[in-house]
């Protein structure tokens, strides 16, 4: 098909989906795409935004391709992709220039690249900015900067956006490096399949073969001994040929049950860095720039209320504002912090919910019968250190605090917080009424 035929066939489309749809969700969603090219049974469409993208693909592909096939049965799929954001980078041999990132193929080893995550998109605060910058460097770095990186932090801060960020950046400032990105339970797939099918030689020299790799949520290997052997040995040779490595977990390697000792040494060499739960600032700046992409003007007290009220993480705080959005073109409902209640009602709730230490301390203090400044003490009799040491390993399973933010409530620093946590798990698996207790204070508490 030619462009002429190409637009003639969209126009048509479009105004079978403004039937189907009705005129305001139709200029919404619909209007904003256009026709970009049809190629081996692909017709390949144009958004604006990844926000739009998203959600078309999610609510109206199956009838958008239903639509088009009617009009030209040549056409077997149809892709979205978004205009990307640009990057200006200054290249391996120090030129400026400019570098788009696109959704690609996965490559011989990893997954695809998602091509909003860049550093351009990653919104900086305080709890997240000695990550940022960590990341940053090691981008922007021909050598290894620090070896390996390990980011970690809770499910939806940002960990995953910034290795995908180190690799489009590294992708634009040296095309000649090979990055590998993936999943730990992608590389255990990966070795275990080499082992099953007597193809160890070539696993190993392909991992070894790349400039940078990446490894998310290494945390899944804990347990998988086989796989925590071969990582290891893939690790050091790529070490030992300054060669990067980045990894993200959600603690730190220090915490990694069921890691191997000389793994947990090996990722704590280079540069750890955390990322904090977000605070009040982050997440509205974070809002600020996602509703600015949005096709509904969101008025500002309404994204200060999701901002004040939704904490968890950042991917609850987008899924909020994805709510509020639809609930404005598909019922053409006024965005109004009244109107963002009735909608984020079940969401409200939970966060509302939310355990602080405080709670914690003072539930626990009454089930044992032990006064509450006890909690902070220094007195160690068992009758005291037993429900302080509950108190600290419900803190780490109920809050999304830090060890340190744990311990600075208790009076005592990341390591006793530490050692109470791993205490309290070994004794639950012998003590049959210390396991109830935690059941019973955790229902409480919930």
């Amino acid at each position: 098909m030619n462009v002429s035929d190409l637009e003639k066939l969209w126009n048509i489309v479009c105004r079978n989906l403004q039937h189907e749809l009705g005129g305001p969700v139709a200029s919404s969603w619909i209007s904003p795409l256009s026709v970009d090219k049809f190629h081996a049974g692909v017709l390949y469409i144009k958004a604006p935004s990844m926000f739009l993208r998203d959600w078309v693909v999610n609510n109206y592909l199956s009838l958008i391709l239903e639509l088009c096939k009617k009009e030209n049965k040549e056409i077997k799929t149809v892709e979205l992709f978004v205009s990307s954001p640009r990057m200006i980078v200054k290249s391996e041999f120090g030129k400026i220039q400019e570098f788009v990132p696109k959704n690609e193929e996965p490559d011989r080893l990893g997954v695809p690249l998602d091509s909003k995550f860049t550093f351009e998109n990653f919104v900086v605060g305080k709890p997240n900015e000695f990550a940022y910058a960590a990341a940053l460097r090691i981008a922007e770095s021909d050598k290894s900067a620090f070896n390996p990186l390990f980011l970690y932090g809770a499910v939806g801060l940002g960990k995953t956006h910034l290795m995908h960020a180190i690799a489009w950046s590294v992708k634009a400032r040296f095309p000649r490096k090979s990055i590998t990105y993936m999943s730990a339970e992608k590389f255990m797939y990966l070795f275990i399949r080499s082992v099953r099918y007597k193809d160890t030689m070539a696993f190993k020299e392909k991992f070894r073969a790349v400039d940078v790799l990446m490894i998310d949520d290494i945390q899944f290997m804990c347990g998988k001994d086989s796989t925590q052997e071969e990582f290891f040995h893939t690790f050091n040779a790529l070490v030992d040929n300054n060669r990067q490595v980045v990894v993200s977990a959600d603690k730190s390697p220090s915490d990694l049950d069921g890691m191997e000792e000389r793994l947990k040494s090996r990722l704590g060499w280079g540069l750890v860095a955390d990322i904090h739960p977000t605070n009040y600032e982050l997440r509205l700046s974070i809002l600020q720039s996602k509703a600015s992409t949005c096709p509904v003007k969101i008025p500002g007290k309404v994204i200060e209320f999701i901002a004040h009220k939704i904490t968890t993480n950042i991917r609850e705080l987008e899924g909020a504002l994805n709510r509020i959005v639809a609930s404005a073109v598909f019922i053409g409902r006024e965005i109004t912090v009244e109107t963002a209640e009735e909608v984020l009602a079940d969401l409200l709730r939970f966060n509302d919910r939310k355990v602080t230490i405080e709670d914690i301390q003072k539930k626990v203090a009454a089930h044992y019968s032990i006064k509450l400044n006890d909690m902070s003490s220094a007195r160690k009799v068992r009758h005291v250190a037993l429900p302080r040491q509950v108190a600290m390993y419900l803190a780490k399973k109920l809050t999304t605090l830090s060890l340190p933010e744990i311990g600075k409530n208790f009076g005592k620093d990341h390591t006793t917080v530490l050692h109470a946590c791993k205490k309290i798990t070994q004794m639950m698996e012998k003590d049959g009424n210390l396991l109830e207790d935690i059941k019973l204070l955790t229902k409480a508490l919930s």
